[in-house]
């Protein structure tokens, strides 16, 4: 099936716009209500690990419940835990702020990685080849418009009635995320013969060179992922502690974002070099903060937002372009394992996070150089993978994950 904007499509991109409401207020605002309370490091990477370790195991349970339910049921507990998690703001209370981080992360993490799991099966399943750029350029754009109103609006609605009525405000939007999901396409792993977890084992699912590169690229974007997508916030916050400051900032990134991907349609450069591209711009923003200067924390973000579009772009396509190639079930369980090994790299960059409490200690100047070793990594892997990639043949294919 061609993944062109048939009404099928167009019913995927509703379903991604409406959570993407949903998670781009929790990847800002929520995090921002954990970091005001004492303004540590240190809270905002633990909501962050209970979320991710809810994440993986959650992912791995949809894509078995996949083998009994549509992608349908899926996105309605999707919808569940997004409404749970904001009632649980809105009404939780524990004096141990461990534990009450944790009772909110977990809902988080499980909306997170069952929402996740849907969509890349989904994704794996009804695109081929260069099916993938489309459906990610449109939902791109259709994330970069939201990215821009929707922080503006939620900073206005926190300052007017306060966080409990923007969290209020949101289960507006997990219930047409509910709505939703029972016009998406009704998709099911229940035909495909075998189970999600038989033959899982490591060595059978990665049963060929190719797949095998995607092994380290997995670990390495799991650390650039994690130093991303947890210090933009912290940057941020650094900045100002004004709501609407730290909304139109991310405006400022949604727009920085949105002029590298005209760039990137505009301009007729191999993916190849795209990707070192967004690396290399990334590094350098990964430098930034060590100049301890609040508009070095913004140029770092810029440059990091800028980098992680070019390689979110050129990286995930090459994976979905190479594991769309086997059964649906062979898909599902090479889904699971990348999960887990981006999953497993970021939980244990967590913990290390847990023991920063600056940003110009050794311990963050550390996971810096890691970070940025790990993304200039990352193109020699992919390049590693596609010299591998040879026509395989047919039964090879099909049994590569039996």
């Amino acid at each position: 099936m061609s993944l062109q904007l048939t009404g099928t499509v167009r019913r995927m991109l509703l379903m991604n716009a409406s959570s993407t409401i949903i998670f781009n207020y929790i990847g800002i605002f929520v995090n921002l209500y954990i970091w005001e309370q004492s303004h540590r490091i240190f809270d905002v990477a633990w909501f962050n690990l209970i979320m991710f370790l809810a994440w993986g195991f959650s992912f791995a349970t949809s894509s078995r419940l996949l083998t009994h339910f549509t992608t349908r049921l899926l996105i309605q507990i999707t919808a569940v835990c997004g409404g749970l998690t904001f009632l649980l703001l809105t009404t939780l209370t524990l004096d141990n702020r461990l534990l009450w981080m944790a009772i909110l992360a977990t809902p988080v993490g499980i909306m997170w990685g069952t929402y996740a799991s849907t969509q890349n099966i989904t994704l794996s399943l009804i695109g081929k080849g260069k099916d993938f750029e489309q459906y990610f350029a449109t939902a791109s754009i259709v994330g970069q418009v939201i990215s821009i109103i929707n922080p503006v609006i939620s900073a206005l609605v926190i300052q007017w009635i306060g966080y409990n009525g923007s969290f209020m405000l949101m289960l507006v939007f997990v219930t047409i995320l509910m709505v939703v999901s029972f016009f998406i396409p009704k998709i099911t792993l229940s035909d495909q013969s075998g189970t999600v977890f038989q033959s899982i084992s490591f060595r059978q699912v990665f049963s060929y060179s190719a797949l095998r590169w995607m092994v380290p690229s997995c670990l390495a974007a799991g650390v650039v992922l994690q130093f991303h997508n947890l210090f933009t916030l912290i940057f941020t916050f650094s900045v100002s502690g004004d709501k609407l400051v730290i909304a139109l900032l991310n405006v400022l990134y949604t727009l920085s974002t949105m002029g590298a991907m005209l760039l990137y349609r505009k301009l007729r450069v191999p993916e190849r070099r795209w990707l070192v591209i967004g690396v290399v711009a990334m590094s350098t923003g990964f430098l930034f903060p060590l100049l301890q200067v609040s508009v070095f924390l913004v140029i770092s973000n810029i440059l990091m937002t800028i980098g992680m579009f070019y390689f979110g772009t050129v990286w995930n396509t090459e994976h979905f372009r190479l594991i769309s190639k086997h059964s649906a079930i062979e898909q599902a369980r090479l889904l699971i394992w990348r999960e887990w090994l981006l999953i497993g790299s970021r939980v244990v960059i967590l913990v290390w996070i847990l023991g920063i409490e600056n940003l110009h200690g050794l311990p963050f100047i550390m996971l810096l150089l890691i970070s940025i070793a790990c993304a200039l990594a990352i193109p020699f892997f992919s390049k590693k993978a596609r010299e591998a990639e040879l026509p395989a043949p047919a039964n090879e294919v099909h049994t590569a994950g039996a």
